[in-house]
């Protein structure tokens, strides 16, 4: 040691570079000298596996969602096609006889729509393994409007195809129901089956008097003298009365020329016939408003000998549905208020 070096000199001297040391390295470590102490290794290791795990987790989430979601796509499309396929599209190719459902209010928004009634007798009559087409029936009826297409495509199917075709009555067979029946070839029952109600029927109710004795006005206006006409909460004239009762007879006049037509001389009228009475299927059988006792099976195996049975009945599907309830909830208030305003006619 320098017996005349000092504190000073030596650290002066050791910041000198000696021969052979690398200047960057010394640098370097001069710097680390002069910085602050670097936070804890521990520390940073754990915020980066925090990080990593949240973005992983993200990630996993993100790949489940896109794969639930395209599984329900793929089911829901598969769904449609499934719901959607036409059932005689699995039609056998040897003989068979055909059955289509009439099941349920015959009306314009229910299976047993003419829409669908029609496309399904089409369907099984122009199948070449079909032998006959057996409407099987079990209805209290509906809209005249719905019976008469059907009853008339039933007229133009059986001379375009000569195909007979038989009505099976389940439980019931009335009004809107028999109207379509009268038309096939022959009607087979049970002998407890309910047959007939051939007639037409407008109902409503009148509030007038509980109005009046409640004390409450009614503040309907109207363009045309008649327009509120069936109005519950409004006085009905003897002239709408008369006027209703017209539309009415007209319509039942037309049923009885479809069940005469129909039935011929099979058809063994009394003053009963047409007044709107049922009857069990033993009374129609004697009554001539049906044929004889039979069921489903026992026509397929007897009557057509073709006991193979293909059901050819279409209903709606998921996507018809669907458009149907989405049309239902964009306008449900102004489609209840005008089927509020609409008579009944069954």
């Amino acid at each position: 040691m320098n017996p005349h070096s000092t504190p000073e000199n030596e650290g002066a001297a050791s910041s000198e570079p000696q021969p052979g040391q690398d200047l960057w390295a010394r640098g370097v470590s001069g710097a680390q000298t002069h910085a602050k102490p670097a936070a804890p290794a521990w520390e940073r290791d754990v915020l980066e596996r925090l990080v990593f795990a949240t973005v992983s987790e993200q990630r996993s989430a993100r790949r489940w969602r896109i794969f639930w979601r395209f599984l329900w796509v793929i089911l829901v499309v598969g769904g449609i096609w499934w719901m959607g396929r036409d059932s005689a599209a699995t039609s056998m190719s040897g003989p068979h006889t055909a059955v289509v459902d009439i099941k349920g209010a015959i009306a314009s928004d229910a299976n047993a729509s003419a829409d669908f009634v029609i496309a399904a007798m089409r369907s099984a009559l122009e199948d070449p393994g079909s032998r006959a087409l057996v409407l099987l029936i079990n209805s209290p009826g509906g809209s005249p409007v719905q019976a008469g297409m059907i009853n008339d495509e039933i007229v133009r199917l059986k001379a375009m195809h000569n195909k007979p075709i038989y009505a099976v009555v389940e439980e019931t067979c009335a009004s809107a129901a028999y109207y379509i029946a009268a038309a096939a070839d022959e009607i087979f029952v049970d002998k407890a089956s309910i047959v007939g109600s051939i007639g037409v029927l407008m109902d409503g109710f009148g509030f007038t008097d509980a109005m009046h004795k409640l004390g409450v006005e009614r503040r309907l206006l109207t363009a045309g003298a008649n327009k509120g006409m069936l109005d519950p909460f409004s006085p009905l004239s003897e002239a709408q009365r008369e006027h209703a009762q017209t539309m009415l007879n007209q319509i039942h006049a037309q049923f009885i020329e479809v069940v005469r037509a129909g039935r011929g001389d099979r058809l063994k009228e009394n003053e009963d016939t047409f007044s709107g009475l049922f009857w069990t299927g033993q009374q129609a059988v004697e009554l001539g408003l049906a044929d004889q006792f039979g069921t489903l099976d026992s026509v397929a195996r007897d009557i057509v000998k073709a006991e193979e049975v293909i059901d050819y009945t279409r209903s709606e599907n998921i996507a018809e549905r669907f458009a149907k309830r989405f049309g239902a909830a964009v306008g449900s208030g102004a489609v209840d208020a005008l089927h509020g305003m609409l008579p009944a006619i069954r």
